[in-house]
């Protein structure tokens, strides 16, 4: 007998659904998770918490650490304690194979709440990223992605990268806002 196995077939859990849009910002509490790798990351977040503040929204940032072991038990509270005190999740950066690992694997605990949850990743890590999600039981994760390579440019670039991609982001979040409906100028 033979059998022959579909490599692209979706597991029977998967959740396509990306879960709830992320709606109206005002009043809402956002929870950013950085790393320690990536300066770019950084300055994405810092401009786009300062849009979303401004937006009436309350951010709060997590830098992901020490993930193994005690110090890994212990992020692992933290990250669940920040979790269960937000309204959103924004997770990244994807931008190598252990760094989209850990994003994507928490963005699906952030999913995981039910609360509205976006990764980011750079183009060359999209795929990867996506595959993940998808491994790891939610096909339907929602994923910005940002230009590769990303953390070599200078500051002022990323900053220009990080606005211009601001009002996609929104949208791919389900942001409900006037800025998010607007087309990019």
């Amino acid at each position: 007998m033979t059998i022959i196995l579909d490599p692209g077939a979706s597991l029977a859990h998967d959740i396509a659904d990306p879960g709830p849009d992320a709606g109206e910002l005002a009043g809402r509490k956002i929870a950013i998770r950085i790393d320690m790798l990536w300066r770019s990351w950084d300055w994405v977040s810092e401009i786009w918490a300062e849009a979303l503040r401004a937006e009436g929204a309350e951010v709060t940032f997590w830098r992901s650490c020490g993930r193994t072991g005690e110090e890994g038990e212990q992020a692992d509270r933290e990250y669940g304690a920040l979790l269960a005190q937000s309204d959103m999740a924004i997770v990244g950066l994807g931008n190598c194979g252990s760094c989209t690992s850990w994003t994507i694997a928490d963005a699906l605990t952030a999913a995981a709440t039910g609360i509205p949850t976006i990764a980011v990743a750079t183009a060359h890590f999209e795929g990867l990223a996506n595959n993940l999600a998808k491994r790891g039981g939610r096909s339907g994760l929602r994923l910005h992605v940002l230009p590769y390579p990303l953390d070599i440019l200078p500051k002022e670039q990323v900053h220009d990268i990080a606005r211009k991609h601001y009002r996609s982001f929104l949208r791919n979040f389900g942001v409900r806002s006037g800025l998010a409906e607007q087309s990019a100028a």
